[in-house]
C-alpha cells in the first residue's frame, strides 16, 4: 500500500484560524460593547421587549450576588462573557438597572473599584450604616485580623514591609510561622485571600536581595473600611486625640469614595 502524505485541510484550518481570532479578540469585543453612546443603547432597547430586558437584568443581579460571596472583585469581561452575552449592545443599561435593584432590594451598593481594569464589588450599605464601630466589634475573627493589618498599614503611611506585619501579629500571639487554631495558615490568609479580595496589595520592593515585599492599602478597603474609625481606635488605644497624627488625620478625612457604576463604568 502506498502511503500518501495527508494534505492539510485548508477549510478546517482557515475555520480554526477564524475561531481562534474570534476568541483572541473576545475581550476587545466586550470592551467595545460597553463603550456605547446613549443613542446606541436606546436603539438596542427598542429591539427588545421589556420582559427580555427585565430577565437579563435579573440574571446580572444574580451573577453579582453569587460571585460576591467569595469577596473577590468581579471583572467586567466576565460579566459580558458569562451573563450579558448577546445583549452586549445594552450593557450600560443592564448595569444601571442591576445597580438600582441591588440598592433598593438588597441594600447593596455596586462600586467600580478599578476603572482601568473594570473591577466591581458590592458594599453592604445597611450594615455600614448600622455599625457604630467596625473597630471594636468586628463581625468575625478574620475581619479582626484584617483590621489589625490595615491599621498598621494606614498608620505607617500606606506602605509597610512584610516583616513589620508578621512581627506585629506575633505580638498579638498570631504567629505566621505556626498553624493558628482560628485562621489556619495565617500567611496564606493574608497574602492569598486578603490580597485577592483587594483589601490589601502585596508589592515587591525593587532592588532588594533577598527579595522583600510590602503591604499597601487595597482598593476594596478604600470603599469598605473607614480610615477615620481606624484613627479613632488608635487614639483610644494610645489615649491621645486622633488629631495628634496630623498626616493620618488629614488622609482619613480627605478620602473620597470611588465613582459608582452609573457614571465611571459606562465609558
Amino acid at each position: 500500500m502506498s502511503q500518501r502524505k495527508r494534505l492539510p485541510n485548508t477549510q478546517s484550518s482557515s475555520q480554526s484560524k477564524r475561531q481562534t481570532g474570534a476568541f483572541v479578540n473576545q475581550d476587545d469585543e466586550d470592551v467595545n460593547s460597553t463603550q456605547l453612546s446613549s443613542t446606541q443603547v436606546q436603539r438596542g432597547l427598542e429591539n427588545l421587549s421589556r420582559e427580555q430586558v427585565d430577565q437579563k437584568t435579573a440574571e446580572v443581579v444574580q451573577y453579582f450576588l453569587v460571585r460576591d460571596q467569595k469577596k473577590i472583585p468581579i471583572r467586567r469581561t466576565d460579566i459580558v462573557k458569562h451573563v450579558v452575552k448577546e445583549y452586549r449592545n445594552i450593557y450600560p443599561e443592564l448595569i444601571k438597572r442591576a445597580a438600582q435593584t441591588l440598592d433598593k432590594v438588597f441594600g447593596l451598593k455596586l462600586v467600580e473599584i478599578d476603572t482601568k481594569n473594570h473591577l466591581y464589588i458590592l458594599v453592604n450599605k445597611l450594615e455600614a450604616a448600622e455599625r457604630e464601630s467596625p473597630v471594636t466589634t468586628p463581625p468575625n475573627p478574620k475581619t479582626g485580623l484584617l483590621f489589625v493589618i490595615l491599621s498598621v498599614v494606614f498608620m505607617k503611611g500606606g506602605a509597610v514591609r512584610e516583616n513589620v506585619i508578621w512581627n506585629t501579629l506575633k505580638k498579638l500571639r498570631v504567629d505566621p510561622g505556626e498553624k493558628h487554631d482560628e485562621f489556619g495558615d495565617v500567611k496564606k490568609v493574608v497574602i492569598d485571600e486578603f490580597v485577592r479580595q483587594r483589601y490589601l496589595e502585596y508589592v515587591r520592593i525593587p532592588h532588594t536581595e533577598p527579595v522583600e515585599h510590602e503591604f499597601r492599602w487595597g482598593q476594596r478597603a478604600d470603599v469598605e473600611v473607614s480610615k477615620a474609625k481606624i484613627l479613632e481606635f488608635m487614639g483610644e488605644l494610645h489615649e491621645v486625640e486622633p488629631q495628634s497624627w496630623t498626616q493620618q488625620y488629614k488622609d482619613a478625612h480627605s478620602s473620597a469614595m470611588p465613582s459608582q457604576p452609573g457614571t465611571s463604568s459606562q465609558r
